[in-house]
């Protein structure tokens, strides 16, 4: 029992249960493993009770729990209001983003008073009072977002906020208190507004793996200004609302890189492989334009070997060249402008941006796992560590200046979005985590859990569970931080962004940990401060006025779905899984489809439209020897499943054309997304030409070209952005979807 209490105390599962008739044990090993991850000693029967007593102690002696939230217009959370009388609290508000004014921002003091008559009793103990402000009176400013002292909170049952409550501006506040026993703590103080940006009632967009989308301009993968032209072609031609691609995130560096946007070295920063040289200012004033002339023919050879070649896309061949073009570029003075910005980019990133440019220096040198680096080096903050960044100041700038570039395009790319009238504009995509070799385990050792792995318990889908090879974020270093690393990643990823989707969205709520060495059934589920962490999300979201999409697809925690919607998340639903599992089984009609959803036909991480109507993919995967089931057993399921959906369509008349033509059903199966009450209908880019092959097909790692297939049509053959937009299927598809209206909205315009 006592181990049981000790891993309860941390938010550490010794059991769960994979479905509602079943519950699993987990094994005490790795409970103890878990344990000493979060720096918890549980390895004896002694030093577990050592540790419970610790932190009983450390429970029943504090003043409130490390982290806090506050949601505008809502009560306020039970700690706050049980609070005893006489307790002094003195907020010191964080500092806006972006106000950079110099002056410190304003105390806030407030002392409980006795509770007036007829206050809930949930508020017992507490009461009327008084508000001491330092400082200034705020003003506007300083209650933005919360009801007036005394008044009634909306949406929260019409339970008063106490009188002796002043309301601070959205942020993230450290929060001192000290009761009038003299028990004292600090804590951070989250407050936001009750909801995230919502999209317009119903639009529409593609969703696109960036570097399969190769222009006649792109140097062997899609770049920003592939995205840029995705964006306004779309937008002002078809009526899109939005273009949503795969994860932008910087990757490990090396040959071969792994190609998975899925696991890079860091999410804070983008990767400048992504850049379109030529659209750099500096470009044209490169004075070797012979060696940059050599370099764009060799990237018209990637981009021709690629597209007419059958060649995959090489992402190391592509870098190489850009990198060298880069370089003669980085030689080129900045004028002053472009410097002063470059300054205020320097300094707007600040530490975080000096780690990640630092770490790409050291890799060039040492390798990309900095674990094998020279001891003094494997420390950021080391004398060894500046000793070797100031000898690599240089390359330090050039990595830097290759963040600020890369931002500055991935604004462009936005900025082309809303100048062409679409409501969202570009849907970044976060993924769940990073690669453990990377810049940001570098960076921030303390935050991430020292040995472990992110992944998924067993399922029906997958016997032996799943070990992502991704180490967590520590919980508790979060609190400590006061969510700093998140909070910093979010604001990078919504500066540039439309809306934000995130992978696994199920995180915030828990993560399945597998210690290093074990296999993930012996993995357990590590909680988040959910509250903590949906409200840094929402704050973040609403200060870019951007939209969230979590991908909530397979095993969901119950609550979680509600939890996500009530913040005003939106979820992910994919046509082939929408059935009425508590009833008939069978597909689910339209009108019975949740509202706040994107609601769509595949993902990258399955089959395109095409594969599944005709059955493509079962025999791919027979092909690749991942069938556990004889081909025709699975085929013949596939084609039932298959069947029932194409009937579902034809009784809603959906499908005039009848079976067998294979393009008409494609546009059957997104005529069902436009009638459901769907916010967001997102068409995957491949569908369009009818390519039939998936960009990722879980579970083979060399077996399948994973991460590095251009977008092709029906017979394989790669189609570039130019032909997409003249292509008849694609307009045949997308009649489906345009507005029958003008849909283009006046330069600059954005949503509420």
């Amino acid at each position: 029992m006592g181990l049981s209490r000790l891993a309860a105390l941390h938010g550490v599962a010794t059991s769960y249960s994979p479905s509602a008739d079943v519950t699993v044990s987990v094994p005490d090993d790795t409970v103890t493993a878990v344990l000493a991850a979060l720096g918890v000693d549980a390895g004896t029967p002694e030093a577990v009770r050592k540790s419970l007593a610790a932190a009983e102690s450390a429970a029943a002696s504090r003043l409130l729990p490390p982290t806090l939230v506050v949601w505008s217009g809502e009560a306020l959370p039970p700690a706050l209001t049980a609070l005893p009388p006489g307790t002094t609290l003195t907020l010191t508000p964080e500092a806006e983003p972006g106000r950079g004014n110099g002056r410190a921002p304003r105390k806030l003091r407030m002392r409980v008073t006795e509770r007036p008559a007829g206050l809930p009793s949930v508020l017992e103990g507490l009461g009327g009072a008084s508000a001491v402000r330092e400082g200034a009176s705020a003003g506007p400013e300083g209650t933005r977002g919360l009801p007036a002292q005394g008044a009634p909170a909306a949406g929260s049952g019409g339970s008063p906020v106490p009188s002796w409550w002043t309301g601070p501006p959205h942020g993230v506040h450290r929060l001192d208190v000290r009761a009038p026993d003299r028990s004292s703590a600090t804590v951070t103080l989250v407050v936001a507004p009750p909801r995230v940006p919502q999209p317009p009632a119903r639009t529409h967009g593609f969703l696109v793996q960036l570097y399969s989308l190769l222009s006649g301009r792109s140097w062997g993968m899609g770049d920003l200004g592939d995205l840029a032209d995705l964006a306004a072609w779309s937008g002002r031609t078809l009526g899109s609302g939005f273009v949503q691609v795969n994860p932008l995130h910087a990757a490990v560096p090396g040959r071969p890189t792994d190609p998975s946007p899925y696991r890079p070295s860091s999410r804070r920063f983008p990767d400048p492989v992504h850049l379109r040289v030529e659209s750099i200012p500096e470009y044209g004033h490169v004075q070797d334009r012979a060696t940059l002339d050599d370099l764009r023919q060799d990237a018209a050879s990637q981009r021709e070997a690629v597209l007419n070649k059958g060649a995959l896309i090489d992402r190391d061949a592509v870098w190489e060249l850009k990198r060298q073009a880069l370089e003669l570029i980085h030689e080129v003075e900045l004028t002053p402008g472009r410097r002063a910005a470059y300054c205020d980019f320097l300094a707007e990133q600040g530490q975080a941006l000096e780690d990640h440019a630092l770490w790409c220096a050291l890799a060039e040198v040492h390798g990309s796992d900095w674990h094998a680096w020279p001891a003094a080096l494997r420390d950021p903050r080391s004398a060894g560590t500046a000793r070797a960044r100031a000898g690599l100041l240089d390359r330090v700038d050039f990595h830097s200046r290759l963040a600020w570039l890369t931002a500055t395009q991935l604004a462009d790319a936005q900025r082309a979005a809303e100048d062409a009238g679409m409501e969202i504009g570009i849907v970044h995509d976060l993924a769940v985590g990073v690669h453990p070799a990377g810049a940001d385990t570098w960076a921030q050792q303390d935050a991430f859990a020292q040995g472990m792995s992110i992944g998924a318990p067993p399922d029906a889908f997958n016997a032996r569970g799943q070990d992502w090879g991704l180490p967590p974020w520590r919980p508790d270093a979060l609190a400590a931080t006061g969510y700093a690393p998140y909070r910093g990643l979010l604001r990078g990823l919504f500066g540039h962004a439309g809306a934000l989707r995130i992978d696994h969205v199920m995180g915030l709520f828990r993560l399945w940990w597998v210690p290093e060495g074990r296999p993930p059934t012996e993995g357990t589920y590590v909680a988040q401060d959910a509250e903590a962490m949906l409200a840094v999300l929402v704050l973040e979201a609403h200060r870019a006025g951007a939209v969230v999409v979590g991908e909530d697809l397979g095993t969901v925690e119950p609550g979680v779905r509600e939890a996500l919607a009530r913040r005003g998340v939106l979820g992910t639903s994919v046509l082939w899984f929408e059935r009425d599992w508590d009833g008939t089984g069978r597909p689910l009609p339209p009108r019975n489809w949740r509202r706040d959803c994107l609601a769509t036909a595949t993902t990258h991480d399955l089959p395109s439209t095409a594969a599944r109507l005709t059955g493509d993919h079962v025999t791919l995967r027979h092909r690749l020897g991942l069938l556990t089931r004889p081909l025709e057993q699975e085929l013949a399921e596939d084609a039932t499943d298959t069947a029932e959906w194409l009937a579902c369509l034809a009784r809603l008349r959906m499908l005039p054309e009848g079976d067998g033509d294979e393009e008409a059903a494609v546009r059957a199966v997104h005529r069902f997304l436009m009638d459901t009450p769907a916010r967001m209908v997102g068409v995957w880019l491949p569908d369009t030409v009818g390519d039939r092959r998936p960009q990722n097909l879980p579970g083979t790692w060399d077996q399948y070209p994973n991460w590095r297939l251009p977008v092709a049509d029906a017979e394989g053959h790669p189609v570039t952005l130019e032909e997409l937009a003249v292509s008849s299927r694609l307009h045949g598809l997308m009649d489906v979807l345009r507005p029958r209206k003008g849909h283009t909205a006046p330069p600059g315009a954005r949503r509420s």
